[in-house]
């Protein structure tokens, strides 16, 4: 921190017979550091002002899912439907007739984490073929420290 180093008594031409220095506080890198200081935290506060939506249960008037079907890609590369082994025909046959039903069963995803991504794209792709509307990806919380 600069102290002040002027003389009592007058500039530097005269000098008094004491010539103790006046040591006061230089407070304004002090303030400036403080304002500083407070522009950061302002500017570092995140805005409130997004939205989130959110999913309410229904009231009702909505049918509720009654049937779940799984999609697992297991590690060596099999397609399973409700935990069996199908193939591609099979898997692509069962969305049809899944997207078919009323209401629409909802779909769970599960694909391993060391599946190959050939694999799981390609099933992915038939989902989106299928036009499932209730589908979703189950399980992933489960490989959070795997990579």
């Amino acid at each position: 921190m600069a102290v002040s180093m002027t003389f009592r008594g007058g500039g530097t031409a005269r000098r008094t017979a004491d010539p103790t220095p006046m040591r006061d506080l230089n407070t304004t890198p002090l303030i400036d550091v403080m304002l500083c200081l407070l522009v950061m935290m302002i500017l570092s506060i995140p805005l409130q002002s997004h939205a989130v939506k959110v999913e309410l249960p229904f009231d009702g008037a909505q049918a509720p899912i009654l049937a779940i079907n799984t999609i697992a890609v297991s590690r060596d590369g099999v397609v399973l439907w409700n935990a069996a082994p199908v193939t591609y025909a099979q898997l692509q046959s069962n969305l049809r007739t899944s997207a078919a039903m009323s209401p629409a069963p909802e779909l769970r995803f599960e694909p391993d984490p060391m599946a190959r991504y050939v694999i799981v794209d390609t099933v992915l792709a038939m989902i989106r073929r299928s036009e499932a509307g209730n589908m979703g990806f189950v399980g992933n919380e489960r490989y959070v420290g795997e990579f």
